[in-house]
């Protein structure tokens, strides 16, 4: 056994409730409210709707729940569906080191959580510790995304991304509730480095079209992430050298870069890592938030009217360049989420934030569509060079003509950055909560079911939990 797997598997099997600093304890239960409600508004869309028929089909013991829906599927159908809802939106957390975490952690532990009749305690336990994980396997791997120096600095893109690592801790949360041992443990990391999706997050940045699959399909993944916990418990040996040699884990799933395996277990257990949360306010590109921050600053402040507006120039991150923020299709709602014309159209045009901008009847909006022709965005001259000096910062600048005048805004941190004053705080993440829930349940139901989350540490069985944010 590889000294890395040996560590990580020691750190699941050892922490304790009691052991989850309180910092830890709040932003995880803060974490699956946001995800819970992202995947309450998801169900309600097509790539939603589909998830849920597929997990019917795929159907199995009744065992866990579908989040929203009710009906109960096998734990591995369960952990799929509820996957793909949390990231339909694209309304989910990221978590740095890594991206979009929680649709790939928390569905796994979320099944077995309402399979086995676990207490809330041992849920945020093993999310916790599955949100720990996933994101120390990235800080194993090196890569450079900013070259040079000063005006010659440029924005790299590896031939190769994606969330990958995140299997790792959607099997190691999974397996703490299994109440594996160390061996097995071990065995359950091995396996999920194995049952881990391809590397899509660059095609689908570089592709002339905008699939539903995106960047990469966290319901697939998590049955890898759920089945390598259940087969370990089964004395299914797994490969626990998985990150060692040539050809570990790095290499042979595609990634670029330097390794360094000790950086992935260092400190581990006394230092946390996964609170470095950025929420989301808006169901779109985090790429393309500080420039609708800006946006909106210029409306408000101005109070200006669509019909005043001229045109619309955005500068932001060199990202908004790329292939799938360019091109002017809107025909799901992926298009919606990365299609920056129409973000910045449906922004400008005042439809509420929230599952809203991803709705049939917005996205075929005529008023809509045509205000798109207005926009104008590319990539800020100054952003890597500021970025290299202060990786926190994020330059971001609107222009908008209106009234024969130009009114100008600029942002170095995008809202929802964890630190500063953009920061969502936690009234903001209930009201996020209570909107996107609102698409399924009822207000009786949301009320309950926001108790139950923020108080689930003194949930008794987490099935208690289920019957409230289901019909």
């Amino acid at each position: 056994m590889s000294d890395t797997v040996q560590k990580i598997a020691n750190f699941v099997v050892d922490t304790q409730y009691e052991d989850l600093p309180a910092d830890v304890l709040h932003a995880t239960k803060y974490l699956i409210l946001d995800s819970i409600g992202c995947g309450l508004a998801s169900v309600t869309t097509d790539r939603g709707k589909m998830s849920i028929a597929m997990a019917k089909k795929m159907g199995g013991p009744p065992e866990s729940s579908i989040i929203g829906v009710g009906d109960k599927v096998s734990n591995v159908s369960a952990a799929y569906v509820n996957g793909e809802l949390i990231n339909s939106t694209d309304y989910d957390t990221l978590i740095f080191p890594g991206g979009h975490v929680p649709p790939y952690v928390i569905p796994p532990t979320l099944a077995v959580a309402e399979s086995k009749n676990v207490s809330g305690k041992d849920m945020l336990l093993a999310t916790a510790l599955g949100f720990e994980v996933a994101v120390r396997v990235p800080k194993g791997l090196l890569k450079k995304m900013f070259t040079g120096t000063g005006k010659e600095a440029s924005f790299s893109w590896g031939k190769r991304g994606g969330q990958a690592y995140s299997n790792f801790g959607a099997s190691a949360g999974a397996a703490k509730l299994l109440g594996l041992d160390k061996e097995r443990m071990a065995y359950a990391l091995g396996i999920s480095g194995h049952l881990c999706q391809v590397l899509t997050h660059v095609r689908y940045s570089f592709s002339d079209n905008r699939p539903l699959t995106k960047y990469g399909v966290p319901g697939w993944q998590n049955t890898g992430g759920i089945m390598a916990a259940l087969l370990a418990e089964m004395g299914y040996m797994g490969d626990t050298t998985v990150f060692d040699g040539e050809y570990g884990f790095f290499n042979f799933c595609g990634y670029e870069g330097e390794v360094d395996l000790e950086a992935i277990t260092r400190d581990i257990g006394k230092e946390w890592s996964f609170i470095g949360i950025t929420y989301k306010p808006y169901p779109c590109c985090r790429m393309l938030h500080g420039g609708i921050d800006c946006l909106y600053k210029i409306i408000q402040e101005k109070n200006i009217r669509p019909e005043e507006i001229e045109s619309i120039e955005v500068m932001g991150h060199p990202t908004i360049e790329l292939p799938c923020f360019k091109h002017k299709e809107v025909e799901n709602v992926v298009d919606a989420q990365f299609n920056a014309s129409y973000v910045f159209s449906v922004v400008a045009n005042g439809i509420r934030i929230g599952p809203e901008w991803q709705d049939y009847t917005t996205m075929h909006d005529p008023k809509i569509r045509e205000f798109m022709n207005k926009i104008k965005f590319q990539g800020h001259p100054d952003f890597v060079a500021k970025a290299q000096q202060d990786m926190s910062v994020q330059i971001f600048t609107v222009d908008v003509i209106a009234r024969g005048k130009k009114f100008h805004e600029e942002t170095l941190h995008p809202s929802g950055t964890v630190g500063t004053e953009g920061a969502m705080s936690e009234a903001d993440l209930e009201n996020k909560f209570r909107h996107n829930a609102a698409r399924i349940l009822t207000q009786v139901k949301i009320n309950s079911a926001m108790r139950a989350l923020l108080n689930l540490e003194k949930v008794d069985n987490v099935s208690d939990l289920m019957k409230e944010i289901t019909l």
